[in-house]
């Protein structure tokens, strides 16, 4: 006889964290500024993700290395 295969679910992984955009900019003199810089390969819709030691782009992968003192 064919046994029956038991299939396990994986547990769900949580709730999907939010981009929190309003940390992004800051208001100086009733103009917006942004606070982190934008990639100069993909142009100013993406930003680069700071990092401990590197500041990257999640969309093509440029990175700059920080240098330590």
């Amino acid at each position: 006889m064919a046994e029956k295969k038991e299939v396990k679910k994986a547990a769900s992984a949580g709730k999907k964290k939010t981009i929190q955009r309003w940390k992004m900019y800051s208001v100086s003199g009733g103009k917006l500024e942004r606070k982190n810089k934008s990639c100069p390969k993909c142009g100013q819709g993406s930003y680069l993700a700071a990092h401990k030691d590197r500041i990257t782009c999640g969309t093509c992968g440029y990175t700059e290395f920080s240098r330590k003192q």
